[in-house]
Formats: structure tokens, sequence, C-alpha cells
């Protein structure tokens, strides 16, 4: 028997039923609750609200748990790569070695951009944001690709597997682009041949007669960097993604609201908030003892970012991967970077201090994710592009999970208003 949990509203009593997930999570079923009460359940931000029944992504904050698909974060940074996990996040399965080589090659062949997209990318001023230009220039491949993006789920689902490459393929191609065109570089074209982060490094760095070879440890730094943010349940700009793939948006436009909704400096943009922190501390020719000082303190201006996380209390576990794999790529690319021994030095004095511990204050991952893609050379300033090609497998799945649920209705949260009560109109002529 479904089991229910029981509201009562002054003397009447009203049953809701109580999902449970795979793992157990519970959650009461109010969707019928306006319908026979006349009340809407409130919760600010959603932050306590189950939005969607998935099955792509489970995180336990309390305990430090991410999964993808059922597989430990862990075990996909330590034995898969970016590719294998994407296809992992929007599929459902781990490929077999006929499904990743097919996989592959359609990566391949979408990861060209037309030349007259090129045109829109140079209509933007060369200081323009990075993120406001990504998001702009995905809106517009609809326009490139109608065939693949008619606004009509049954439709959009049969070009489904190619819209897909064509969104993770082009859009790592733009944020090459814009690099190249912010910094007044001729554009690189993909090399079909290179495997899909030495391809994005090539499009980066290479001269027009020298190609750019990365490492293996950088490459591999980069693989794991987009792994670590292939998806991460219903953050803000995947339930963006949702929300606007609700409305039957094709899959690029609802892409483009969600890497929208990831510029903002409190979701995509934290890591570049915590390489501020770093160099501020490191200009003041602190090793980081004062500032954990003043931020205990209460300081605003002593925030201690990349720690702490709306979901998870307890570490994130891609903040222990990630941080393992700083020194390793420093150490191969013979950098002594302060920022990290700053980083190091915050983290170890944190998580012996009570105040820290007690609030359940951990690194999360953009406290180690700046610090190796400056080491890589990504600029600061495309730091939340690379969070975009990263999350795209994630936004893909999660539109993919909204047009093909034959249940499905257009996202429309209620609200509690606290406006003015009813009032008539009065004339320009009497108001004084």
């Amino acid at each position: 028997m479904t089991k229910t949990a029981l509201l009562k509203i002054e003397d009447k009593e009203y049953p809701l039923p109580i999902m449970v997930g795979t793992e157990g999570e519970k959650a009461v079923d109010t969707r019928t609750l306006r319908a026979t009460s006349g009340h809407v359940a409130y919760d600010q931000g959603y932050g306590n609200t189950g939005s969607c029944a998935s099955q792509i992504t489970y995180l336990d904050g309390d305990n430090g748990i991410l999964r993808h698909r059922g597989y430990p974060i862990d075990q996909l940074a330590h034995h898969s790569d970016y590719v294998e996990t994407a296809y992992l996040v929007i599929y459902g399965e781990l490929p077999n070695a006929t499904q990743r080589k097919e996989f592959g090659l359609l990566l391949r062949k979408n990861a060209a951009v037309e030349t007259q997209m090129q045109k829109i990318l140079e209509g933007f001023p060369t200081n323009a944001s990075p993120m406001a230009m990504l998001s702009a220039m995905v809106s517009a491949l609809p326009a490139y690709y109608p065939q693949l993006a008619t606004n009509n789920f049954e439709k959009d689902l049969k070009g489904f597997d190619q819209a897909a490459a064509i969104a993770i393929s082009k859009i790592r191609t733009i944020v090459a682009m814009i690099y190249r065109y912010q910094h007044g570089l001729p554009y690189i074209f993909p090399k079909q041949e290179l495997p899909f982060c030495e391809n994005f490094l090539h499009m980066m760095f290479s001269e027009p007669y020298q190609d750019y070879m990365a490492v293996p440890e950088v490459a591999k730094a980069l693989n794991l960097v987009l792994l670590l943010h292939a998806d991460h349940e219903q953050n803000c700009s995947t339930s963006t993604v949702r929300m606007v793939g609700s409305s039957a948006s094709n899959l690029f436009t609802s892409i483009s609201a969600g890497i929208c909704a990831l510029a903002g400096p409190l979701h995509g943009g934290a890591n570049v908030a915590v390489m501020h922190m770093l160099q501020s501390i490191h200009d003041e020719g602190d090793d980081g003892s004062r500032f954990i000082a003043a931020a205990k303190s209460g300081s605003k201006s002593n925030r201690l970012m990349g720690f702490g996380h709306a979901v998870y209390r307890n570490f994130d576990p891609r903040a222990r991967i990630i941080g393992d794999a700083c020194d390793t790529v420093l150490k191969r690319l013979g950098i002594d970077d302060p920022l990290l021994r700053i980083a190091k030095h915050l983290e170890e004095a944190a998580l012996r201090d009570d105040y820290f511990v007690s609030r359940k204050l951990y690194p999360n991952v953009d406290f180690y994710s700046g610090i190796i893609m400056r080491a890589i050379g990504i600029p600061m300033n495309m730091f939340t592009t690379l969070f975009a090609i990263g999350r795209t497998p994630g936004y893909i799945a999660n539109w993919r999970e909204v047009a093909a649920d034959p249940k499905g209705r257009i996202y429309r949260p209620r609200q509690v208003y606290f406006g003015p009560p009813k009032r008539d109109y009065v004339p320009m002529a009497r108001r004084g």
C-alpha cells in the first residue's frame, strides 16, 4: 500500500501520498493540494521541493555522495573520461566499444561551426562577457538546424542523437572561438583525429603554423574538470533547462537558458570568486591565517569562498578528487603557484577549526578547479564557459527526460501574493 502523510488545515484533513526514491529519499506528493484544499506549499527558492522525478543523478549532501546513473563520482573520475561519462549521463548506461566509437565519431563530425555563425560572434565587442556570447551563439543554433529544433517533442526526439552531439561538440568549439576572438587571434579549426579535450586545447592555443600539443597530464586534468561538472542534480541552471524545456522549447534554446543561469556569480562563477579571494590574500602578504581570523569574526569582506555548498553538509566528493589533481598538474608543468599553497593552508586550517567544522563548511569543487584551469592557461573570464562545456551532458539528459515524459506538463510554480488588495483606477487629473 502507498503510505500517506496527513495534512490538517483547520478542522479538515488531507491525505497526501508519500513517494520513496531508489535510495530511500522520501517526498510528500503535494500535486493535488491546491485542487483539494485551496492551498499551495510555500517553499522560497524551491530548496525543499522536488520539482521532478529523475533517473540521472543521485546526490546525498549530508553524506557527501554523488552518483551518475548509479556510478560513484570517484569511480568515474578515476576510470572514465569526459566523453564516456557524457554518454552515461545522457543515455543511462556506459557505452560498449561500438557505442563509444559511434558517439565519438558523431562528436567529431559536428565539431565545426558554420562560417555564418562566426559573423554573429564578431558582432560582439571584444570585451563582452564570454558567457553572454556563448548563450547567444547557442540560442542561434535552432536557426542553423531547424530540422532538429522544431519545438515539438515528438519531432525533436527523433533527431535527438545528432542534436545532443551538436550541443556538446559545438559548445566546446564556440568557447575556443570566443577566446581567440577576444584575443585578436584567427580561429583554429577542429581536428577530427584528436580526442575531445586535446581538440579543445588545440583550438584554444594553437598558432597558425604551430599546433599546440597538450602534455598528457594537462589533457587529463581538463578531462577531469569537465567530468566533475557533467551533472549535479537539480541545480539552478539544470532546473532552468527543464523549466524552459517544459514549454516544448527545443534542446538548443533550453541549453541557452541554462547557460544564462549558470553565468551568475552564485552558480557558475563561484570558482572565479575563489581565485579573487586567493589573489587578494596573496597580495596582502598573508598565508591565509589573518584571513581566516577575519572570516570567523563575521567580516563580510573576508568571506571564505569555495567552502560550504547549498546541498553538501559534508565534503563535496568532487573537491577531494580535484584537490589531488592540482598537485599532479602543477608539478608536471613545473608551476609553483603561491595560490595553491594558500589554498592548501586555508583548507588545513579550516578543517581543524571548530568554527568551520561545526558549521560544516568543507571545501567544494570550486575551491581548486580555478587553480587547475589557471595552470592550463585558461584566463579567469573564461572559467565559467568551461563549466558550461562540462555541464552540457546534464542539460541534455534533463531536457530529454522532460521531452520524453508522456505525463509531463509545463512548469508553472504558484506564488503567495502580498501586494495591494483590489483598488480602483484614479485618472491622472485627480491624482494631485
